[in-house]
């Protein structure tokens, strides 16, 4: 039997009639395999733009407001996307099947050549010096409620609320996504509930929060109605699905759940962490000591009130829950 393969194999007619043969069964058997495999539909512009504005306003969007896709074209092999959220046109992508959406896309080449050119400790924020000016400057905070540092940040930046009161417009706000687990979660429920119930006892809770990070101690001793807190807290998880979302890992921001009551607003200014500062509609960095924040919001009024010269702690809260100090007023590190 060998002998006859061997024979076989050395022949012309195998060489020249059966390899071909063979060739040709084996690529059409490719082919055929080939087109066997489902083929991704692509959707029309028109068919993405809706998918992309359901998505969004079912998922991301909050306080009843609505975003609206201006126009939409190719790029990249994606559908780009100009997003009207709130009176503020951001760019986003989808792939043209639909099912992944890109909130922000990152130009490497663009980044790259402005890292090359910049100092190495530089950060995208605005120098206090160089911060719009108001009469009455609009203050975000945005931070995690368990992130050691957003709560450094709001243990020093308490201190300058009491003192410049309504002479500035301080919101605490939440980063989109939680990286504390469904804890954190509720608990950024609930204090967007006291705040939004009772604003008048929302400062001296979180002052009680930051120092021991107990919930239901602090609700006692500063007197919040908690059954007005449980019904907005039942309103808000349902509106924006939060519990359920987390549970269902929908929304997820890598492996964080989502947390998307103040989605327009990290979306508009591209927080991508606790703590993100934003003074006058411009992210700022500064020291997290009293008296390093009292001296940066200051610096965005056109006419600085006498508070501004008043002395405050130059001691940087520690990080976490407590009250304690560390040494050292930059403080860089953020929960991203």
């Amino acid at each position: 039997m060998k002998k006859h393969l061997k024979r076989l194999a050395q022949s012309k007619t195998t060489t020249n009639v059966v390899l071909p043969i063979i060739l040709v069964i084996v690529l059409a058997l490719i082919g055929y395999l080939t087109l066997k495999k489902p083929m991704v539909k692509n959707l029309s512009s028109d068919e993405a733009k809706n998918t992309a504005e359901t998505f969004i306003n079912e998922f991301l969007m909050s306080g009843g407001n609505k975003a609206t896709i201006k126009d939409i074209s190719e790029e990249y092999g994606l559908y780009k996307l100009n997003i009207d959220i709130v009176s503020d046109v951001v760019e986003s992508y989808i792939t043209k099947d639909g099912k992944l959406f890109f909130p922000q896309a990152l130009n490497i080449e663009e980044m790259g050549a402005q890292t090359a050119d910049a100092n190495p400790q530089a950060t995208t924020a605005v120098a206090p010096a160089d911060l719009p000016k108001n009469d009455k400057p609009v203050v975000e905070l945005f931070v995690m409620s368990h992130c050691p540092y957003g709560t450094q940040i709001e243990k020093g930046i308490l201190p300058v609320v009491d003192l410049l009161g309504k002479k500035m417009d301080f919101q605490l706000k939440f980063v989109d996504y939680a990286m504390h687990g469904e804890t954190e979660l509720k608990e950024e429920m609930n204090q967007y509930c006291i705040n939004s119930t009772q604003p008048d006892k929302y400062y001296n809770y979180l002052k009680c929060f930051l120092t021991d990070g107990q919930t239901d101690s602090c609700l006692a001793s500063t007197g919040i109605n908690t059954s007005k807190v449980d019904s907005c807290v039942k309103t808000t998880d349902a509106k924006y699905k939060i519990t359920e979302n987390f549970k269902n890992k929908v929304g997820y921001q890598g492996s964080y759940p989502g947390f998307y009551i103040y989605i327009a607003d990290n979306t508009k200014y591209g927080v991508g962490g606790s703590p993100t500062l934003v003074i006058n509609g411009e992210t700022v960095q500064s020291g997290r000591d009293p008296e390093t924040l009292l001296t940066t919001i200051c610096a965005a009024f056109n006419n600085q009130p006498d508070e501004c010269q008043t002395a405050l702690s130059s001691d940087t809260p520690a990080a976490g829950f407590g009250t304690g100090t560390t040494s050292g007023g930059a403080a860089a590190a953020a929960c991203n």
